[in-house]
């Protein structure tokens, strides 16, 4: 082991299988040895992990059918993260100071096989946006809605990690009316200031309701949905929708971050008669579907955050010890856009 480095790594376990939304109380710092690569190994110095809903189904009791293994009880959070490589095993193209994008987060060191880390290259202006989730975004408004000049795009959790780049990518592909949603009347008005939406509608206690506000922001009815909330929001958007509207569904944080239920499952009531009547089509959208989309959006990205025609939101944690509360923030909506950990050089 080279000598600069250190005799130990920290990493957050899950220290037992919450009955319902999982809190700090429900993870553990602990240190372990730092390994030493071996043939195609690597190791890695995270800089940065990405805080993201998706544990909330693999640390719950719905986890089946997923592309990433279920978390138990002692086992390390995982996701994606951004490093840099301290050490390299025999035989490996990755040299140290490279920086790679992997999916071992939530610890300081990573034992990562080079097949299972890619280079971070030159094409975004920061390292931390290969973190930012408009990939997806971007995918469902690109391989499954389309954007037609003039179109009402509607998003439900504008002020998240998807939603707070769905928006301004819309808008670049043609759309002329952009609706988001937020329950949160504070990110209602950053969406309208920052991100330039048109109008934000608030499903929450004291805001109308939500069939009613979406007439007010979208009165020629909605084209297109991009969706990452389901529920009432899905339902409503469906009422709203014109005839021909194509709709997305990215996520389904109603059901996804309900305290009631596993993490895996979110009931929506549709009016199937409107969605036949409407012509309107629905498609879930997964990233593993459109391999080609992850290239394609990052070079547009970068295209677009130098040109200043879009930013990325995101809010930075600092320290490893934060990471459970960042989490806890996140199934709670206090934060802003992309939620990532940094943690400090060495």
């Amino acid at each position: 082991m080279a000598a600069d480095l250190p005799a130990t790594s920290r990493e957050i376990l899950l220290a037992d299988t919450p009955g319902g939304l999982p809190g700090p109380e429900d993870f553990t710092i602990t240190s372990r040895p730092v390994p030493r690569p071996g043939p195609g190994q690597v190791l890695v110095r995270n800089r940065y992990f990405l805080v993201f809903p998706g544990l909330r189904t693999l640390i719950g009791d719905e986890a089946d059918g997923m592309p990433l293994p279920r978390i138990r009880s002692g086992d390390t959070l995982f996701g994606p993260a951004v490093g840099e490589v301290v050490a390299a095993g025999p035989g490996v193209p990755l040299h140290p100071g490279d920086a790679v994008t992997h999916l071992l987060g939530w610890r300081e060191y990573a034992l990562v096989a080079v097949t299972d880390c890619a280079p971070l290259g030159d094409l975004l202006p920061d390292p931390v946006a290969h973190l930012s989730s408009g990939s997806a975004a971007y995918g469902a408004l690109t391989r499954l809605t389309g954007v037609r000049p003039g179109d009402t795009v509607f998003v439900t959790g504008a002020a998240g990690a998807v939603g707070t780049l769905a928006g301004r990518i819309a808008r670049l592909l043609g759309a002329g009316r952009v609706v988001g949603s937020t329950r949160s009347p504070a990110k209602a008005e950053r969406l309208r200031v920052e991100l330039g939406y048109d109008a934000v509608v608030v499903p929450a206690a004291g805001h109308g309701p939500l069939d009613g506000q979406l007439a007010e922001a979208a009165p020629d009815g909605v084209d297109v949905l991009v969706d990452n909330v389901g529920g009432e929001q899905l339902t409503a958007a469906v009422r709203a929708a014109r005839r021909g509207a194509r709709f997305a569904l990215v996520g389904a944080l109603s059901g996804q971050l309900s305290p009631s239920r596993g993490g895996g499952s979110s009931p929506a009531e549709i009016d199937t008669f409107r969605l036949v009547g409407q012509g309107i089509s629905l498609h879930g959208y997964s990233g593993q579907d459109h391999p080609d989309v992850g290239a394609e959006w990052t070079g547009r990205f970068g295209d677009w955050l130098r040109s200043g025609e879009i930013t990325f939101p995101h809010t930075r944690i600092p320290g490893m010890d934060r990471a459970p509360q960042a989490l806890q923030g996140l199934f709670e909506g206090r934060h802003f856009g992309t939620v990532v950990v940094e943690l400090p050089p060495r």
